[in-house]
Parts: structure tokens; C-alpha cells; sequence
């Protein structure tokens, strides 16, 4: 159901007209940043409905928050012999209309996830070609030897490679990683 009280009314009408009892109707108000399956309303649905019965809603978009999300959900009730009929937009799937609108609402919800994909890669470019960098920082090349300084000192001083390497922070893979590199760069520079 929605947010407000009214369009709340006119929806559990509806339900109620079509047949529903009103103690089996599972309501969530919350915000449209949580997936269907993390409301709590569905998480009950869920839990109550069993192979054969059919979910009915008062329109398909009350399944989720997207496309996708509404895809889900309908994907979920059916994969578990759930059956899903909504009243205002006609679609029951054990008719060869209702399957149709489903189909193409997986069409709809691919094409979505193929342009949310798109937007995120041309964001990528774009802010590569303005200079961001992506990944884990560059380490300060002061602060990495100060750090196999430390590290140096705890090992001449009997501490294991992994008590050296905790004592700055790291694991005793990155310390070896780091003394390799510094060496080479030694050799390098000699």
C-alpha cells in the first residue's frame, strides 16, 4: 500500500471489492529506498503465502520500487506457486494476456537494467576522462617507509613478520610486498 492515508483507503477498497478478506491484506508504509523483499509487509506475505494461493494487488507497481524490484517479487511468488493478479492493470498470469503483460514487463525491466548499466559506465568515463582514479589510493611512499622502519626495528628486536607487520597495520603479505618493492627500488637506484 501507499504512504497516504487516502490513496491507502481507495487501494484496501478495491482489494476488499475484488474479493480479499481485509485480515489478509499485508500493507508496508515506508520509504521506496527498501527492496520489497526487505519491507516488512512482504516479508509476512512471504511467510503466509503457500503454493496455489494468488496474491492479489490493488496495482503491480505495489510489488516494488522498480521494474526490476516488481520483476523480482512476481519472479519469487511464482518460482514458489504463488500466482499474482493484479486489479488495475489486468494482469493474471494464468491467462495468455495476464503471461504476455508479465513478459513484457521483463522485457521493460531488462531494458532498465541495460540502461542503468550504460549510465554507470559513461559516468565512469566521464569522470576518468576529468581525472578521478578509481581503486584504493597510492600509499605516501614517506609513510610506507616509516612504516618497514617500525617493522625493521620490531623484527631486529625479536617480534615475528606478523607481529612487526600488525604493529603498522598490516598484514604480513603486505609487509613482504613492501619490503620486496623497497628493495627492488634500492637495486634500482644504486
Amino acid at each position: 500500500m501507499s504512504t497516504s492515508s487516502q490513496d491507502a483507503q481507495l487501494q484496501l477498497d478495491a482489494l476488499v471489492s475484488a474479493g480479499v478478506q481485509k485480515r489478509d491484506v499485508f500493507a508496508d508504509v515506508t520509504s521506496g529506498s527498501k527492496t520489497a523483499i526487505e519491507r516488512p509487509g512482504m516479508k509476512r506475505l512471504l511467510e503466509y503465502a503457500e503454493e496455489g494461493d494468488t496474491v492479489v494487488v490493488w496495482r503491480v507497481d505495489r510489488l516494488g520500487r522498480s521494474l526490476i524490484d516488481v520483476l523480482n517479487t512476481v519472479t519469487l511468488l511464482r518460482d514458489r506457486g504463488v500466482h499474482v493478479r493484479s486489479i488495475a492493470d489486468g494482469i493474471d498470469p494464468t491467462t495468455s494476456t495476464g503471461c504476455m503483460m508479465l513478459n513484457m514487463l521483463a522485457t521493460l525491466a531488462e531494458y532498465e537494467r541495460e540502461l542503468i548499466v550504460e549510465r554507470v559506465n559513461a559516468g565512469i568515463a566521464a569522470a576518468r576522462r576529468n581525472g578521478a582514479r578509481f581503486g584504493r589510493p597510492l600509499a605516501d611512499p614517506a609513510v610506507i617507509a616509516d612504516k618497514l622502519a617500525v617493522a625493521k626495528d620490531a623484527r631486529a628486536k625479536g617480534r615475528t613478520a606478523e607481529d612487526a607487520a600488525r604493529l603498522v597495520g598490516w598484514s604480513r603479505a603486505t609487509l613482504y610486498r613492501h619490503q620486496q618493492a623497497f628493495s627492488a627500488r634500492k637495486s634500482v637506484s644504486l
